[in-house]
């Protein structure tokens, strides 16, 4: 491998692991402020606001989610073949298409919400959380452009900062405002869902605080291209675009939708959990507030937990698809597969461990984030901690499809999963009796056939296998280890101190160490896959 070809391969990799850090960082944010939130709100009241959340999110999907993606994906391409005339244009166009459907949107749920909630998802108390929340689908729009304008050209930092001050902002105002309308309103018939609706304010001021600190960024950006287009003019780029408006608009489009029915359908699963969970359980004598309790529970909790990790793939997939569009432009076609397998590589290492760990310390470590020791809440955890391996390679497939224009077939495999999974679930809810416990195992699998569906796809189109030993087979085997050895000082430390937090603490810092150690001693990473990785310069140095 050529030099310049690994840099290449580890700068994209160390662009995706900022936006990674700053993902984590932000799901970090969002599981300790959820912490004070629940305590604030309660099973119900949190019931309340993930079902808001539910919908607000298939709203976001269908208007605007997928814009930064396309936006990015587009403008790399255009940036690769030095169109930066049609690189603006392909900004300015989005910026168009985002006012226009994140406007509508808004509107839609602000008029519908009282019916969607009640009728659909059998839950009237969301209408006001959702009505409070709706305004924030256009302001994500115009700042999602923003993003895939940045993502476009390789840097992923403004991306990260706005996040990180996003969910900052959301953080502080949903706390606050939780605790406020939950006083403010405690007299209303229901003031879980006032309490509810305050936290999701949130949401929408976090949001407006990201769009203020994009559209600053933005403008120094604009002013420093424009100081250097006459050295851009000489080096071959060309600001003439060669493309109309009406053109790129169609180019955009025809990006976008493809993109907007994978995510939707993708993401739909979460919803038609919550819908299906809400009628059929009401069927069965549930009230709203032991069906919204429950719900929080699954949602607050079990899947706010898992979803921390997974958002090491979301970021490494949206890393990935400016990176991979540019290499398949070029023709290079082994970078491509190379990039590929770093990446589910990248993610395994990490995600694996992290399934594991969860099993191995599900009890204790729902005891220390939401003060839970109940026996459902950790065998939720325990039953879909695979969820976290799935649902990260899924992702970062789906990115994979994107990237290599087989977008369809990203679309086509959601479907036929979340068709599976919508029986699945309902067998489990109607017929055996399962509960929310049904809901966990249709949200491992729902992920495993993604996975499947999409492994099939991408080896067809690019005749690519994953190397499976040193990605699935020796992580498992040093996670295995891992997680035993930190149960078992978890359970030394506890019987020496009576405390769980200190347990937790001190379990998973030598555990962290272990697994290190054993992924270098087995094999699993060579000193080249380290060198391509975020300090792994400085790490394989160290190590030698």
């Amino acid at each position: 491998m050529s030099e310049k070809s690994r840099q290449s391969g580890g700068n994209f990799l160390v662009q995706g692991s900022i936006l990674a850090a700053a993902g984590i960082i932000v799901r970090l944010i969002g599981l300790l402020y959820k912490i004070p939130m629940t305590r604030i709100l309660g099973d119900e009241g949190i019931g309340y606001y993930n079902t808001a959340y539910e919908i607000y999110n298939i709203g976001l999907i269908l208007s605007s989610y997928s814009l930064p993606l396309a936006v990015s994906k587009l403008i790399a391409k255009k940036e690769q073949e030095r169109e930066r005339g049609d690189a603006n244009r392909v900004f300015h166009c989005g910026i168009a298409v985002g006012v226009f459907t994140g406007g509508l949107m808004t509107v839609f749920l602000i008029a519908g919400s009282e019916w969607i909630a009640s009728k659909i998802f059998n839950s009237p108390g969301s209408a006001l959380p959702l009505r409070v929340m709706a305004p924030t689908i256009l302001v994500f729009a115009i700042m999602g452009v923003f993003r895939g304008f940045f993502q476009g050209h390789g840097n992923m930092i403004p991306t990260s900062l706005s996040q990180i001050v996003e969910q900052v902002v959301h953080a502080a105002v949903s706390i606050w405002a939780s605790w406020d309308f939950m006083n403010r309103f405690a007299s209303q018939e229901n003031p879980a869902s006032y309490g509810a609706a305050g936290g999701t304010l949130g949401t929408l001021v976090g949001a407006l605080a990201a769009f203020v600190l994009l559209a600053v960024l933005m403008k120094k950006e604009s002013s420093r291209r424009k100081s250097m287009r006459k050295t851009e003019t000489e080096d071959g780029y060309h600001y003439d675009p060669s493309s109309s408006y009406g053109e790129i608009m169609k180019l955009l489009i025809l990006t976008f939708t493809p993109i907007i029915l994978s995510q939707f359908v993708y993401q739909l699963s979460g919803s038609v959990d919550n819908s299906m969970f809400g009628l059929i359980m009401g069927g069965k004598g549930l009230d709203e507030s032991e069906r919204l309790s429950l719900l929080g529970i699954y949602g607050g909790k079990y899947r706010l937990l898992t979803n921390v990790p997974v958002a090491i793939a979301s970021s490494l997939g949206a890393s990935m698809i400016p990176s991979i569009v540019t290499s398949k432009v070029m023709g290079r076609q082994k970078e491509v597969k190379r990039k590929i397998s770093i990446t589910i590589k990248f993610n395994m290492l990490l995600a694996i461990p992290c399934s594991l760990g969860m099993f191995a310390l599900a009890s204790p470590l729902m005891q220390l984030i939401f003060g839970d020791g109940r026996k459902m809440t950790e065998e939720l955890l325990m039953l879909g901690s695979s969820a976290v391996v799935f649902f990260s390679l899924s992702t970062v497939t789906n990115a994979v499809l994107q990237g290599i224009d087989q977008m369809r077939k990203s679309v086509t495999h959601s479907a036929i999963s979340l068709g599976i999974h919508a029986v699945l679930v309902y067998v489990l809810l109607e017929y055996l009796n399962m509960g929310v416990y049904g809901l966990v195992i249709g949200n491992v699998t729902f992920a495993l056939v993604v996975c499947i569906l999409n492994w099939i796809a991408i080896g067809k189109t690019l005749n690519y296998h994953q190397e499976v030993r040193t990605t699935f087979v020796l992580p498992f085997c040093a996670s295995v280890l891992m997680a035993l050895a930190a149960r078992g000082i978890y359970q030394g430390v506890y019987f020496l101190s009576g405390s769980n937090a200190v347990s937790v603490c001190i379990a998973v810092i030598p555990a962290i160490l272990i697994y290190g150690v054993l992924i270098i001693k087995i094999g699993a990473v060579k000193e080249e896959e380290l060198r391509q990785m975020p300090m792994g310069t400085r790490l394989a140095r160290f190590l030698k």
